[in-house]
């Protein structure tokens, strides 16, 4: 992935301490150089100490962002003592920079609790945020109110809100590529080039007769065909795999390569069936694969805003996604499906792998025509889910994200599969029928849906549903509580599912109970709309 350069705001106010302003410098300098990202941070001969805190050192800070504008994913405000809030939302103003925001804020400690040592970055950093809220600028926040930037905790806000930046710097800038049109059985897929337009996501479109065109114009030894073909096979075991058919996909497979380099092409959504197995012989399923292994995107059934869920994903996590049907019960087990597409998850998923063709569609296209999945299950581990849809009806962009398990569990099946864990499936599951999304997913082998929610929410003004891991929905209320509240709820640490409605216990104790919307309207309970809870 790209190195990330973050615009660094160190704020002032000048009758605290020198040495605490010199002291967040050293460390917030230490902390990204540690983790690899690059700073914009005036010199410390530019202002007082490098800092922020009048109006000429905003113009001055800005002269800098400017001037580097285009290489900044993100502003970092460090406050290591209470700061001006005006310099600091002064300088983001005149930067112009439409970017994520992360404040940080040093904590007092009470055995230096003097004017020699007093910081009072606690109050100081609420002040910042009410001056960024009347300026109608979107922020992110640290966990904790107060942290040292040294601490664990602050490296991972940091690296969290890194990925955030990356998030929205890539949708922001997306170019996807829609290859053929979609299957004339799936609505489903169907979306708005416009609503994602309007958040800077272009979709190119090619004929898959263009396609085959191309392709049955190269020769079996072109050297880009050899090269292809040879990378195919040692992408995937194709024992038993009919050359011929291997050939028709390295063919296919160069004609794409140079359509998505001649485009810049981020990802790709392809008409997988039947046009493909009729007109050309082969499943690109495997294509597909390789093209996600390599962080670019490929998605089936020509399911733009399904590839662009695959992105957003693979951003986060730096990692490759797949694209998924929610596609089966799992015995009698509400909190488990099988998900499964023919063949076309990047082999990372898999321990082990190899070429087989499409065995559903074979049965009436043939299994001649239908070479080119990958086969493979995936095992144990984390798992986050995404899917982005553009609601029409309403002119909004509307998003889920979700972290959970896969499983071991035995499955005895063909084709990309797997088993996954999702306490309170069930209800997430009628969010997503009641709400229009589709039947596709993206996913991902990682934890990283609350980056996706923070990005889709806070910055791209998303509406996001969101299901950390461990929720579970039950009644006419979510069924969380603070810790002291767990027994009266009849719920132990580790057994939240068996907790009773918490409409059945006193207003009191529901009012106690934090809860964040993070999108939607309260009315919408019990399918909730997004949202973080402080156990």
């Amino acid at each position: 992935m790209d190195k990330m350069t973050l615009a660094v705001i160190i704020g002032n106010r000048d009758f605290y301490p020198d040495k605490l302003v010199a002291e967040g410098r050293r460390d917030i300098l230490a902390v990204l150089g540690e983790i690899g990202v690059e700073a914009v941070i005036l010199d410390e001969a530019a202002t007082k100490l490098g800092a922020v805190e009048t109006w000429q050192d905003a113009k001055r800070c800005t002269a800098l962002f400017k001037a580097n504008g285009d290489r900044i994913d993100g502003i970092l405000v460090v406050l290591p003592n209470f700061g001006d809030e005006k310099g600091i939302a002064d300088t983001i103003k005149l930067s112009g920079l439409q970017v994520p925001i992360l404040l940080q804020a040093y904590p007092d400690d009470l055995e230096q609790f003097t004017l020699e040592w007093r910081r009072d970055a606690f109050c100081g950093k609420i002040s910042v945020c009410n001056n960024l809220r009347q300026y109608g600028y979107p922020f992110s926040l640290t966990e904790l109110h107060t942290v040292y930037p040294t601490s664990d905790s602050f490296k991972a806000d940091l690296k969290r809100f890194v990925s955030v930046c990356r998030v929205v710097k890539g949708l922001k800038n997306a170019r996807l590529g829609a290859v053929g049109a979609r299957p004339n059985a799936f609505n489903t897929v169907r979306f708005s080039e416009k609503l994602l337009q309007a958040y800077g996501i272009s979709v190119s479109t090619i004929d898959l007769s263009e396609v085959f065109g191309a392709a049955n114009k190269l020769a079996d030894d072109d050297p880009k065909v050899q090269e292809h073909l040879e990378a195919i096979k040692a992408y995937v075991t194709t024992e038993g795999v009919p050359s011929p058919a291997l050939v028709k996909m390295a063919k296919m497979g160069v004609v794409l390569d140079d359509w998505m380099a001649a485009n810049d092409l981020n990802a790709t959504a392809i008409q997988c069936w039947t046009s493909i197995q009729q007109n050309y012989g082969i499943n690109a399923c495997a294509l597909m694969s390789m093209m996600s292994d390599k962080l670019m995107p490929s998605a089936c059934e020509v399911d733009i805003t399904g590839a662009l869920s695959m992105y957003a994903l693979q951003l986060a996590s730096g990692q490759p996604s797949a694209l998924v049907d929610w596609n089966n019960n799992y015995a009698d087990d509400p909190n488990k499906c099988v998900l499964f597409h023919c063949g076309n998850w990047a082999k990372s998923f898999f321990p082990e792998v190899k070429m087989a063709y499409a065995e559903i569609l074979a049965t009436t296209l043939g299994v001649e025509n239908t070479y080119g999945t990958v086969a493979g299950r995936v095992p144990a581990g984390p798992v986050s889910f995404a899917r982005i849809t553009t609601d029409d009806r309403n002119g909004k962009i509307r998003t889920y994200a979700a972290d959970d398990m896969f499983t071991d569990d035995l499955l005895d099946t063909f084709g990309s599969r797997a088993v996954v864990e999702v306490p309170g499936l069930q209800k997430s599951l009628q969010y997503i029928c009641k709400n229009g999304f589709e039947h596709h997913v993206a996913m991902n082998a990682s934890h990283s849906a609350a980056i996706l929610a923070e990005a889709f929410e806070t910055y791209l003004g998303w509406e996001v549903y969101y299901h950390s891991r461990g929720e579970a929905f039950h009644g006419a209320w979510l069924n969380y509580a603070v810790p002291s509240h767990r027994q009266a709820l009849g719920a132990n640490a580790g057994d939240l599912e068996n907790a009773s409605p918490l409409h059945d216990h006193p207003q009191a104790m529901r009012d106690d109970l934090h809860l964040q919307p993070m999108g939607g309207r309260a009315e919408d309970l019990p399918i909730p709309v997004g949202h973080q809870i402080v156990l």
